[in-house]
């Protein structure tokens, strides 16, 4: 059997969007031989350097996304990557699905169903975990650059290059074969040389299924 390739997965629980293509890379693991490697990142640090720029709602937006990334981190360097996978699906159904909030009782409730101890919420009002969510995010973002948000998805290339992208932006989250056909046109143009960028205008709004 061959060895599964690698695919990391960088994800702020705060985007919807970036919660749809999570849904997408799931059912790519089960069309495709790849396994998913989940990692941190924060607009709200990427946004950091450009605040005083936002609308105030999108300001208010950021002030609260440093909670769930803070939390993720610490649970991360407590008990390892691979608790970062169960712990976003439980944070993302509950901020997304549900429409629950992000509030200090959602958390807690998404760290016990993923196995967690509830009390590792308490890292959401804390900038104890920072330095290692700052590096995180810098280690995502700097694969693809300052213009984009999350996700960041990264792959090894054939020549031994690593092959990264922002997105795929979709929705509802393709499911079986036409989950593999997005994944196998998305390292299509993403591996080709020169290649930066598809985009049209959003016209719905992100459908959770």
């Amino acid at each position: 059997m061959s060895e599964k390739t690698p695919v990391d997965f960088w994800f702020d629980p705060l985007c919807p969007w970036a919660w749809m293509t999570s849904r997408w890379m799931l059912e790519v693991e089960k069309v495709r031989d790849v396994q998913v490697r989940w990692h941190v990142m924060s607009l709200s640090v990427l946004n950091e350097p450009r605040l005083d720029e936002l609308p105030e709602h999108y300001r208010e937006l950021m002030a609260s996304g440093w909670a769930p990334v803070r939390v993720c981190i610490a649970a991360e360097e407590k008990f390892g990557s691979e608790v970062l996978g169960p712990l976003y699906t439980a944070l993302g159904v509950r901020f997304h699905n549900r429409a629950e909030g992000r509030g200090r009782e959602v958390i807690e409730a998404a760290l016990v169903e993923a196995g967690l101890p509830a009390d590792l919420a308490e890292a959401a009002d804390t900038d104890a975990y920072d330095e290692r969510l700052r590096a995180s995010h810098k280690a995502g973002i700097d694969l693809v650059g300052q213009e984009v948000g999350t996700p960041v998805i990264a792959v090894p290339g054939a020549a031994g290059e690593q092959i990264a992208f922002f997105g795929p932006v979709v929705t509802p989250a393709p499911k079986g074969e036409a989950a593999a056909k997005l994944w196998d046109g998305t390292l299509l143009v993403a591996s080709t040389p020169g290649f930066f960028e598809l985009k049209r205008t959003r016209d719905v709004e992100p459908i959770f299924d």
